[in-house]
């Protein structure tokens, strides 16, 4: 199951930039480090390296999940995606001749749109239990699929309600979480 995170850009701004005649529109999808609630008492980060062994796959770029409304993509050259200290760069070059393209171009340059989310598989992630209760998943290795240009940003609200549809999956991975530290203080007891 594919899972979508809409995440507010918070330190950068997608821009909408021109060099060499081209049109692109750039900036970070995912930010390391920055601690996203999903529900009440579950939250999760991305950390550094967690795309390193993705980005060679073909990625597309999409506005707001639509998978009609494709950008670029990895594979036609027309996405370029990084990982940097920062998190999850990325850039896009516009088809002036796509006129959903250059209309989401000049919302972006005028800072109407300038929010991100991407789609993807979590491979790999590591789980606290906190004492008070909550639990944090920290997501260590993914498999992406898109990046997209998306209209609202990450208000908790917004979040909560995208991850209620996915409650079957957290209540799965908290399960998962709650079994691995029984078995962690079973194994020092038993020490």
């Amino acid at each position: 199951m594919m899972d979508r995170r809409t995440m507010a850009s918070r330190t950068t701004q997608y821009r909408a930039a021109e060099e060499n005649g081209e049109l692109y529109i750039e900036g970070y999808f995912a930010v390391f480090n920055s601690v996203y609630e999903i529900a009440p008492g579950l939250t999760e980060s991305i950390a550094p390296g967690a795309f390193a062994g993705t980005l060679g796959g073909d990625i597309r770029a999409l506005t707001n999940h639509d998978t009609t409304l494709v950008l670029g993509r990895t594979k036609a050259s027309t996405l370029e995606l990084r990982e940097d200290g920062h998190g999850l760069w990325g850039r896009v070059r516009i088809n002036r001749e796509d006129s959903d393209a250059m209309n989401l171009s000049h919302r972006v340059q005028r800072g109407d749109v300038d929010q991100c989310s991407f789609g993807f598989d979590i491979l790999e992630e590591d789980t606290e239990n906190r004492e008070d209760g909550s639990v944090h998943f920290t997501i260590r290795a993914v498999k992406l699929y898109e990046v997209t240009v998306a209209t609202f940003p990450a208000y908790e609200e917004t979040a909560i309600a995208a991850r209620s549809a996915q409650a079957e999956e957290i209540k799965r991975r908290t399960a998962q979480a709650w079994r691995e530290t029984m078995k962690n203080k079973l194994k020092g007891s038993a020490t």
